[in-house]
C-alpha cells in the first residue's frame, strides 16, 4: 500500500471482508482522505444534493446504490454549517437509525471527519456534532415521540419499510416540527416500495426537481461478482425492479393482472413438450412512429401456456416491424403468425408476407375492445395456465394496466404488447391445438 494510490481505488470491487481488512490497515492521511474528499472526489453525481429552492429531497434507489452515505455527508455537511442546528433520524424503528444510520458502515460515525469529532450518547438517542448541532433518534413506529419536538431538518430512511399502520401519522407529525430556520429540509433515503405516503412524496419532490434515481449496478464500488449475481437472479423481475433498479413499481386498483399473479407464474428455461407456437401481432395504428406489439407464446402438452418472447418493437417502419415479426416467428418455429387487420389488412398482410412468404398468417378482426378481448385471458393466469418463460418488465407493465371495466392506465398510449400476448394465448388455449413434439423453451 502506498500514498500514491488513491485510497477508494483500493476498495473498488472487493467484497466487505476485504474492504475491512484494508480499512483496517490504512494510514491515517489515507483515512483522512477517504472521508474529508468524499464528496468532491469520490460522490457519484447522483449521490450529491440537488440545488435550487426544494423542501424534499428523495433519494429512490436500489440496494447497494450508496443512499446512506449520502445521506450522512449531507447531515454532516449541514451541522458544519448550522452549529445550532437541531436535526431528526427517523427510521422504521429505533434500531434501525442506531445499525444503518448512526452506527453503519456508511453511518454518521463512518464519515465523521478526525478534526469533527461526534458524540453518540446511545442511551438518550442523540448525536452530538462538534460544531454544536444535534440530532435525535425517532420511530417510525411511535409517531407520536415527533408530535412536539421542532428541527431544522431532518433525514428518513428507508420509508418504504416503516409500519403501514403508523407511517403517515409519523410523516405528518414530522413535518408539522419542521419550523427552524428559513429553509426547513428532509431528505428521505429509501428503497421503493408501492405506497400512497411514498408516491405521494415523489410527486411533491418530482415538482421541485429533487429526486434522485438510482440502481444497484450504478455503484462502482460494489464487487462486480455481487451485482453480476443479483442481475442474473432477479433482473427483470418486480422483486429486481424494485430492490435493484430502484423503480416505484405501482399496483393499479381493478386490473386485470397483479404483480403477484404474474410474479407466481414465472419460470426458467427448460425443455417441455409442446403442441402449437403462435406469434400473436398488433400492428401499428400508422405508418411511421407507433409501437408494434410482437409476442412469441407456446402452447405446452401439459395444458400450460408458455409466454417466450415479446419482441416488439417501437418506431420502426413496416418493413422494419415486418421483419421483426418475420424474426421472431423463425426463432421458435412458430405455427402460426396471428395478426389484428383491423388497421389497413391488405397493407398488414402485404408487409408480413414481404418480410416472409413463408409465414403461416392468420388476419383476425378485432370485434371488442382490448380490455374485453384480454379478460378471458387474464382467467386462465388467474387458473394457473399460464407461464412466463423469464422476465417480461415492458409487457407485464401493460398487463398491470388494463382494467376491468375498459379501462387501461398504464404506459405508453396503447397495450400494445398486450394486445399481442392476447392474440396469440387465444388462438393457441382459447381455440384448436395441433400435435404434440418436445422443442427447447
Amino acid at each position: 500500500m502506498t500514498d500514491a494510490v488513491d485510497p477508494l481505488t483500493q476498495l473498488i470491487g472487493k467484497t466487505p471482508e476485504e474492504q475491512a481488512w484494508i480499512l483496517a490497515r490504512m494510514r491515517m492521511p489515507e483515512k483522512r482522505e477517504l472521508t474529508e474528499r468524499w464528496y468532491e472526489r469520490h460522490a457519484l453525481e447522483s449521490q450529491k444534493w440537488p440545488g435550487g429552492d426544494w423542501r424534499i429531497w428523495l433519494i429512490l434507489a436500489g440496494r447497494g446504490f450508496g443512499k446512506t452515505r449520502a445521506g450522512s455527508e449531507w447531515l454532516s455537511k449541514m451541522a458544519r454549517e448550522m452549529p445550532k442546528g437541531r436535526f431528526a433520524l427517523v427510521g422504521g424503528t429505533a434500531e434501525d437509525v442506531r445499525r444503518v444510520m448512526i452506527e453503519g458502515a456508511a453511518g454518521l460515525l463512518a464519515v465523521a471527519r478526525d478534526d469533527e469529532p461526534i458524540v453518540w450518547h446511545k442511551h438518550a438517542g442523540e448525536v452530538a456534532f462538534a460544531s454544536g448541532a444535534r440530532a435525535f433518534v425517532y420511530s417510525a413506529a411511535a409517531p407520536e415521540s415527533l408530535r412536539g419536538p421542532e428541527h431544522h431538518l431532518a433525514w428518513c430512511d428507508e420509508l418504504a419499510k416503516w409500519r403501514h399502520g403508523t407511517a403517515k401519522d409519523t410523516w405528518d407529525n414530522l413535518q408539522m416540527g419542521l419550523r427552524l430556520g428559513d429553509t426547513p429540509r428532509v431528505l428521505v433515503t429509501t428503497t421503493p416500495k408501492p405506497g400512497l405516503l411514498l408516491a405521494a412524496i415523489e410527486r411533491e419532490a418530482d415538482a421541485s426537481q429533487s429526486v434522485t434515481r438510482g440502481k444497484t449496478r450504478d455503484n462502482p464500488h460494489l464487487p462486480a461478482s455481487f451485482v453480476a449475481a443479483m442481475l442474473a437472479e432477479y433482473g427483470g423481475t418486480r422483486l429486481g425492479r424494485q430492490e435493484l433498479d430502484g423503480e416505484l413499481i405501482d399496483t393499479v386498483e381493478g386490473a386485470l393482472w397483479s404483480r403477484g399473479r404474474l410474479e407466481a407464474c414465472r419460470v426458467k428455461r427448460r425443455r417441455v413438450r409442446v403442441a402449437r407456437v403462435v406469434v400473436g401481432v398488433d400492428p401499428p395504428a400508422g405508418s411511421q412512429g407507433d409501437a408494434c406489439g410482437i409476442v412469441a407464446v407456446a402452447l405446452g402438452a401439459d395444458g400450460i401456456g408458455y409466454v417466450l418472447e415479446d419482441a416488439s418493437v417501437a418506431g420502426a417502419s413496416p418493413e422494419g416491424w415486418a421483419r421483426a415479426v418475420a424474426g421472431c416467428a423463425l426463432r421458435h418455429k412458430a405455427d402460426r403468425v396471428v395478426a389484428e387487420k383491423n388497421q389497413g389488412g391488405d397493407m398488414v398482410k402485404s408487409v408480413l408476407l414481404a418480410a416472409d412468404m413463408r409465414l403461416p398468417l392468420k388476419l383476425v378482426h378485432a370485434s371488442r375492445g382490448k380490455v374485453a378481448r384480454a379478460e378471458p385471458v387474464a382467467l386462465l393466469y388467474d387458473r394457473g395456465r399460464m407461464r412466463h418463460v423469464g422476465p417480461f418488465p415492458a409487457l407485464e407493465d401493460e398487463l398491470c394496466g388494463l382494467l376491468a371495466g375498459g379501462a387501461y392506465e398504464g404506459p405508453g398510449r396503447s397495450p400494445d404488447r398486450a394486445d399481442a400476448l392476447v392474440w396469440a394465448v387465444t388462438e393457441l388455449m382459447l381455440g384448436r391445438s395441433g400435435k404434440v413434439a418436445v422443442r427447447g423453451l
